[in-house]
């Protein structure tokens, strides 16, 4: 497979285009048939407790481990043994259940026995008191990732930084699809774009489509209803500024397979991660889902409740539960594909664009997190407490495969593309840039 770059490489954007063109069409043409990764002789059996396994995106990361790793032995981590039990029927021979209270030290001490890397996927993570997981991975000595959407979340877990290090283990923090993906889409384009032009980058955004729940149920519906109790902070030309939620309304293109799609204003951890990793001074998260009745809903939500009643994550459990028999009900024709559009724009008027959009959430979810395990099997992260878009956490070597294994199955995979060139306008779609 060719490279993105080379070393001091003038076309660098251009070997990242066709790296991904590559891959994808081989994809295509092989009927998305997933190859087995050949881990490390010493890794290769590598134990590794999937906590909230039971779930969405705790079970659909162990089946793409499974798949990906057929030789992982694989434990899934909860609280229902009958769930666990079918889960493990599942994944076959070498895997197992563990169950798990993670709000209990000893619970967490006794499943992290013997344990390689411990994957987080407990949600939701808005309004938790500790990172008690992380304590635990760093109390035994065990290589730890999560799936984390909060902001004040990450940045409580940044802080285990030293004792991370002391404990010489390897920490991914925000290593989803999105957070996570789209954080190494956004920092391979900055690296492009330096090797393009002399100009500096200047505003990143991040657009986000689910369609319905995603497949997720209660949990995401639980994870939006607290972030529309959440100031949202961005950045603008590098002061940081506070918006209401679910405010300041685009109409975005996804390209292939999504189209044009409204998007909103919400607190997502990338924005402040990448402003600070990368240094870019412009900064904002979008989300939008369909539905369009929902967005509407999550307007009227914003406008109507106090704060304070979307802080309380009783109030909030409340309307999941009001509210899930109807979003069961129109996940059933709204279906869940998602995309990730990332914009980056330079001085001197260069901008690029990354799409990557699948057909489902509750699968590439999976793929996506499996690819951060698999990275840091392989021994991309450095010990400490990294987000996905640090060299420490994956090493830049290490991008273009964590990439091409999370978009397994894509219905539409691009980088370092003109807006005008992947955007579903009609007349431009004759120039055979996807074959």
């Amino acid at each position: 497979m060719a490279r993105f770059f080379t070393q001091l490489d003038t076309g660098v954007g251009r070997n990242l285009a066709m790296a991904f063109a590559k891959e994808r069409g081989e994809r295509k043409s092989r009927g998305v048939v997933i190859e087995r990764v050949e881990l490390p002789e010493k890794v290769k059996n590598s134990r590794i407790l999937v906590l909230g396994g039971t779930g969405r995106v705790g079970g659909s990361t162990a089946l793409a481990l499974s798949k990906f790793c057929p030789d992982l032995r694989i434990v899934i981590g909860g609280r229902n043994r009958d769930k666990g039990a079918a889960m493990v029927s599942k994944l076959g021979n070498g895997s197992e259940f563990s169950e798990v209270d993670i709000n209990d030290d000893r619970s967490l001490d006794a499943a992290l026995k013997d344990v390689d890397l411990v994957v987080h996927t407990a949600g939701p993570f808005q309004q938790a008191q500790n990172c008690a997981v992380l304590e635990a991975a760093v109390r035994n000595k065990t290589a730890y990732l999560d799936v984390c959407d909060d902001t004040s979340y990450a940045w409580r877990a940044k802080s285990y930084m030293k004792k991370a290090k002391e404990a010489n283990i390897p920490a991914i923090i925000t290593g989803g699809i999105y957070p996570g993906v789209s954080n190494v889409m956004a920092v391979e384009l900055v690296r492009a774009s330096k090797f393009e032009t002399k100009g500096e980058p200047e505003k990143l955004r991040f657009y986000y489509y689910t369609a319905g729940s995603g497949g997720a149920g209660p949990t995401i519906l639980s994870t939006s209803f607290l972030l529309l109790g959440e100031e949202v902070i961005a950045y603008n030309k590098g002061e940081k500024v506070k918006l209401k939620p679910y405010s300041g309304m685009l109409n975005i293109n996804f390209g292939i397979g999504i189209k044009k799609k409204d998007v909103f204003l919400l607190n997502l951890p990338e924005v402040r991660s990448t402003h600070e990793v990368l240094g870019i001074p412009t900064v904002s998260a979008r989300f939008g889902t369909s539905p369009f009745f929902w967005n509407w809903g999550m307007v009227a939500m914003t406008n109507l409740l106090p704060p304070e009643f979307l802080r309380d994550k009783s109030k909030v459990q409340q309307l999941v539960q009001l509210f899930d028999p109807l979003v069961r009900a129109v996940d059933g024709f709204a279906g869940e594909k998602v995309s990730m559009r990332v914009d980056l724009e330079c001085s001197g008027g260069y901008h690029r664009i990354g799409i990557f959009s699948h057909k489902k959430l509750s699968v590439s979810v999976g793929f996506s997190t499996a690819a951060f395990v698999l990275a840091i099997l392989e021994g991309s992260t450095q010990p400490g407490v990294w987000f996905p878009e640090e060299p420490e956490g994956i090493a830049v070597e290490a991008r273009e495969t964590l990439l091409n294994r999370a978009a397994q199955g894509t219905i539409n995979f691009v980088m370092n593309k003109a807006p005008w060139m992947v955007e579903t306008a009609p007349k431009e779609l004759g120039f055979g840039i996807y074959d």
